[in-house]
């Protein structure tokens, strides 16, 4: 089958085309898994951090790619039809980054499989949707629902999901205030919820860039400015997306008393970890203020996340590349050219 295999990890600056479209064997599903006809999968700024070595290590070679959209080929053995009861030959499924977790730890017993010591992440610790053909444990798929097509689904598989989870760790209430610091694939799609769910709070956003700035005024932003930019008021929460630490002590400066700036970012760029020495305690974090990070996605939150996009409406705005164009689409995420979320096309053959 085709793929697009990453088989070593350095910055793009470095090496432009780390993926090579190559014929791999196409897999087979072990006990509990299922086999995926691969249709659509998202391109995340994740995989620029796993190729460029900011992740936990992953498996080499492997498949990136954990926002999949496909079709049941097979169920498999006994064992998955008893782990996802319903699941039937052909049907439309997603696959985020979550693969797998143990289950049975104090974590996966009290609804945080997000923090499992053991948990798999989907085009990193196994191959991922970068490619015509996946398998994954069959309770760990997710029905996608009929009001998306199948590059408008798979964003909302992690830009949506980790999103919604985002959005839910700041306690933001209707008619409070809240900053996105940074505007790509997924605070465009926290800024959609805010629309539908919240239709009294203001959202503020900060990017560099300027294209990203009208695009979020475009959706609805009550006001877009650069990264170090002062919006009109002070902020109750603030989600930031960007990969490196600048913007984090920007968000503090503009956050309200008791406010929150959640962080929705794997890991943060080692080159200028230096700035948090010029944080300023009474200025930037006194006052209650808190920091809180983000760390993966539960099943519910994905679960929860397609329910609520498909009530609401609420699609994603996407470009589409072909599979063997996935190493330009990476280069132009890291380059800031991104509106909205970067989909592969993939077409088994």
């Amino acid at each position: 089958m085709k793929s697009m295999l990453l088989r070593g990890l350095a910055p793009l600056s470095q090496n432009p085309t780390p993926l090579t479209y190559a014929d791999i064997p196409k897999p087979t599903p072990a006990a509990g898994e299922v086999l995926i006809r691969v249709t659509a999968c998202g391109v995340c700024h994740t995989e620029l951090d796993e190729i460029e070595g900011r992740t936990p290590p992953p498996r080499l070679p492997v498949v990136l790619g954990h926002q999949v959209v496909g079709n049941l080929e097979s169920i498999g053995l006994p064992m998955a039809q008893k782990q996802a009861p319903g699941l039937q030959k052909g049907q439309r499924v997603g696959v985020a980054w979550i693969a797998s977790t143990c289950g049975e730890c104090d974590f996966c017993r009290s609804g945080q499989e997000n923090l499992c010591v053991q948990f798999k992440a989907t085009g990193r610790d196994v191959d991922g949707g970068y490619a015509e053909y996946m398998t994954v444990r069959a309770d760990f798929v997710h029905p996608i629902p009929a009001a998306f097509s199948d590059a408008e689904a798979a964003p909302l598989l992690c830009a949506g999901a980790i999103g919604y989870r985002s959005l839910r760790l700041s306690n933001l209430r209707d008619g409070q205030s809240l900053g996105l610091m940074g505007f790509g694939g997924s605070n465009h799609l926290v800024l959609k919820i805010i629309n539908y769910q919240f239709p009294n709070t203001k959202v503020f956003v900060f990017s560099r860039n300027a294209e990203e700035r009208e695009f979020a005024l475009s959706l609805g932003a009550a006001w877009a400015g650069e990264i170090n930019g002062v919006p009109p008021e002070a902020l109750d929460a603030v989600i930031d997306t960007t990969p490196v630490w600048g913007p984090d002590l920007e968000a503090l400066k503009r956050l309200k008393p008791g406010g929150r700036l959640v962080i929705n970012a794997i890991r943060k760029q080692e080159t200028d970890k230096q700035l948090l020495t010029t944080l300023d305690y009474p200025s930037q974090l006194w006052m209650e203020k808190e920091i809180k990070s983000v760390a993966n996605v539960t099943r519910a939150d994905v679960r929860e996340f397609l329910q609520l996009a498909a009530e609401a409406n609420l699609k994603p705005e996407f470009q589409e590349y072909d599979l063997k164009d996935a190493n330009q689409a990476l280069l132009e995420m890291k380059q800031g050219r991104i509106r909205g979320a970067k989909v592969l096309r993939i077409s088994p053959s």
